[in-house]
């Protein structure tokens, strides 16, 4: 099997080298539109939530202010400057575990609103917690060794290449199942309270989330294929964009959530209303509970689960 083209791997170690105007180009317009995105999410975040709380909130936040931005900035910092090695690497992993780790944190804030089962979540954030050990920290190590401690030493930077497609297909297959479990819990949702529900267009807003959910399973097949591919420096920086378009997504996957339960008078329905932030939302449920019965005292125990999720993550 032949080598793969050097100015595919540069950037592994060091600066980028001459890959051509085009391809510089097409690196910057990522970073730049990672950056865009993120601004429009710490626009739309405060002005969405009724309540600055909760971990959804936060590891929204979190995700793309400590993480994409920071990830993007210190991949331009290193592709395209002569910046310190030690800052620039610093810049980039600070927001590489933010950012990653971030998104799953946010996909599992966001599991508790169709998931009851306590040890199924868990095992999810386990599975979370343990990954940072297993994939976030020896990628670190040979970063900081291929680009400072032993910059570019062959050793490092083979052992670098290796783990980074270990560490992206872990956190891919991570992802996907955290999103697989969302999915199968709100199709089951969605058919429980299909009786009380008088939306007309509630099957084709279960479509629509699946179809958000599968989307975002396929743009982390797109970057493993092109991590695999060895385009490097288009997948690292392609990363940040993607990962930035996902916590957009998450305003679509919340918000059709919010339409489902919209009209419904079943008390899981109304359970779920009470954790979600969204002002609009807010106003129309209240208006709904002026036209309802008092809720019997085994749906009204429902509810206050339902407003309480574990590990700390109050929604609302």
């Amino acid at each position: 099997m032949t080598d793969p083209p050097q100015d595919l791997l540069d950037g592994i170690s060091g600066e980028l080298a001459s890959g051509g105007d085009v391809l510089q180009m097409i690196l910057v317009t990522f970073i730049g539109l990672s950056c865009y995105n993120v601004a429009e999410l710490v626009v739309l975040v405060p002005a969405t939530f009724r309540r600055w709380r909760g971990l959804y909130f936060w590891s929204l936040l979190a995700s793309g202010c400590i993480g994409v931005v920071p990830y993007s900035i210190g991949f331009l910092m290193k592709f395209f400057t002569r910046a310190d090695s030690v800052l620039s690497v610093t810049v980039l992993t600070v927001g590489w575990w933010t950012m990653v780790t971030g998104q799953s944190v946010v996909l599992y804030s966001r599991l508790h609103l169709v998931l009851r089962d306590e040890k199924v979540l868990r095992r999810v954030w386990w599975m979370i917690v343990m990954n940072v050990f297993l994939l976030h920290v020896p990628t670190t190590i040979l970063t900081y060794g291929a680009n400072i401690v032993h910059s570019g030493e062959i050793a490092w930077v083979d052992g670098y290449n290796i783990m980074e497609k270990i560490q992206l297909t872990g956190f891919t297959i991570q992802e996907s199942l955290i999103s697989t479990l969302y999915v199968i819990e709100t199709v089951k949702l969605l058919r429980i309270g299909a009786e009380s529900t008088i939306r007309p267009d509630a099957r084709s807003i279960m479509y629509q989330l699946i179809g958000i959910n599968c989307t975002i399973i396929a743009m982390d097949l797109l970057l493993l294929g092109l991590e695999y591919a060895n385009f490097y420096a288009v997948q690292i920086t392609l990363k940040g964009f993607i990962y930035s378009l996902k916590l957009k997504f998450e305003f679509a996957v919340l918000g059709r959530l919010v339409d489902i339960i919209q009209g419904s008078r079943h008390p899981i329905s109304i359970a779920i209303a009470d954790t979600l932030p969204l002002c609009s939302f807010t106003h129309q449920m209240s208006d709904q509970h002026d036209d309802q019965p008092e809720v019997e005292p085994k749906h009204r125990e429902m509810v206050e689960e339902r407003s309480w999720n574990p590990g700390g993550a109050i929604i609302n």
